[in-house]
């Protein structure tokens, strides 16, 4: 079969050949280069054997009628107008047209597929609360009937959605009562999506595993867990004798005790080859604690003539530097910076004392009922602080990270996570 092919190729390529030039081309070529006419598709007319393009012009479709925005041409490319005066530039750009009215009667382009404006937007539940507002804030306008939603949860959401391909129109619901109040807690939110109430819901929900099976949650964008917070207590122990504190006593009496035997030692080893060394015996009691004690901080006029004694002051000058810088860092440190410490260390500290602790949000905490006060802003959280666990107040709460970052932001001389 493909031989067959072959053969009949070279048959037709044989008969091509044995055709001879008309003497007739010439003229019909010079013919066809001098023809000029118009029809339905423009001008013809061809200029070095090529046809040229007649301008094309650019018409805007709306509705069931049309209008001219701009005109194309070989020679300026896009134009305003057909009879432009720059003819010395060629140019695409978009801004050469005339306005431009897009479907749904708007002059700004769509974005990818949009859904007709007729249609029903997306419905997106957000929640009600009172405090920490920064992540979401819902107000009610009564002169217009109108709600604004913002926060830094609202501000993520129409970031996402403006970098989408495609435009999605959506309207934020507030998941409240008549009256502007809360109408559920966030499980309940999670629930009408559930239902089909929302198409989505918008704001600080926190990814637990009973509202997972209801819904599906995008990825984090911030920070998730839980955490304790409690007060610090500062510590008062800056006194006269704050410069005994970077050592504890032991290592005080230790240290004393070095520099008695260093200083008789050395004494032992030169006493008898020095005269330094000799003298009235309450003399030599006193060289012995001038010695050892002054090495600290200056040389010795005293000269070392046993070079075993050298030896032991080289060990001893070490000895000495390591402490010296020891105790002057953690001098420092005490002078410096001021000491806080939590005031609970573990939640085993407030389950032993039976203590009150605040929750903004139920997280499940194996603490008695009886025992747990709720707040919702910040400033309730550093009011039921300041009371105390005994007076109507809390020594701990358990919240969120972004929560509390947010409330450390405004009270982080008072209190620390942990």
């Amino acid at each position: 079969m493909l031989s067959f092919k072959c053969l009949i190729v070279l048959e037709v390529q044989q008969d091509l050949e044995r055709f001879g030039i008309s003497k007739y081309g010439p003229e019909l070529l010079q013919a066809l280069s001098n023809i000029t006419l118009k029809g339905l598709a423009g001008n013809f007319q061809l200029l070095d054997g090529q046809l040229q393009s007649s301008p094309y012009e650019i018409v805007n479709l709306v509705g069931h009628g049309a209008r001219a925005v701009g005109f194309w041409t070989k020679e300026t490319g896009i134009v305003k107008e057909l009879n432009s005066s720059n003819t010395k530039t060629y140019s695409t750009s978009k801004n050469k047209f005339g306005s431009v009215i897009w479907p749904g009667d708007k002059t700004s382009p769509p974005k990818g597929w949009v859904i007709p404006t007729n249609e029903k937007k997306l419905r997106i539940g957000v929640p009600v609360k009172i405090g920490f507002t920064e992540f979401l804030q819902v107000t009610w306008d009564s002169d217009s009937n109108s709600t604004e939603v913002k926060g830094y949860c609202i501000d993520v959401f129409d970031a996402i959605m403006a970098a989408l391909p495609y435009g999605v129109p959506y309207e934020y619901i507030p998941f409240a009562t008549p009256d502007h109040k809360s109408a559920g807690s966030y499980n309940d939110l999670v629930y009408q999506v559930y239902l089909g109430n929302y198409d989505a819901a918008v704001g600080d929900l926190t990814i637990v595993a009973n509202r997972s099976q209801y819904v599906d949650f995008t990825l984090p964008y911030t920070e998730s867990g839980v955490s304790m917070m409690v007060p610090i207590k500062k510590n008062k122990g800056k006194n006269a004798w704050v410069f005994l504190k970077p050592l504890s006593w032991e290592l005080w009496l230790t240290s004393f005790c070095s520099f008695v035997f260093i200083g008789f030692l050395i004494w032992l080893l030169e006493h008898r080859i020095n005269d330094d060394f000799r003298g009235q015996p309450l003399q030599q009691v006193g060289m012995i604690f001038w010695f050892a004690f002054s090495t600290m901080v200056f040389a010795h006029k005293e000269k070392i003539t046993s070079n075993l004694a050298r030896f032991v002051l080289i060990i001893w000058f070490l000895v000495v530097l390591i402490l010296t810088q020891s105790y002057t860092a953690s001098l420092t440190s005490m002078l410096t910076v001021q000491q806080l410490k939590p005031t609970v260390k573990d939640i085993n500290q407030l389950l032993k004392n039976k203590e009150y602790v605040g929750y903004q949000h139920d997280y499940g905490m194996n603490f008695d009922e009886s025992r747990l006060v709720q707040y919702n802003s910040p400033e309730e959280c550093n009011e039921l602080f300041s009371k105390g666990s005994g007076n109507g107040g809390i020594a701990a709460a358990f919240d969120e990270i972004p929560y509390m970052k947010l409330f450390l932001a405004k009270y982080c001389s008072k209190y620390t996570s942990g």
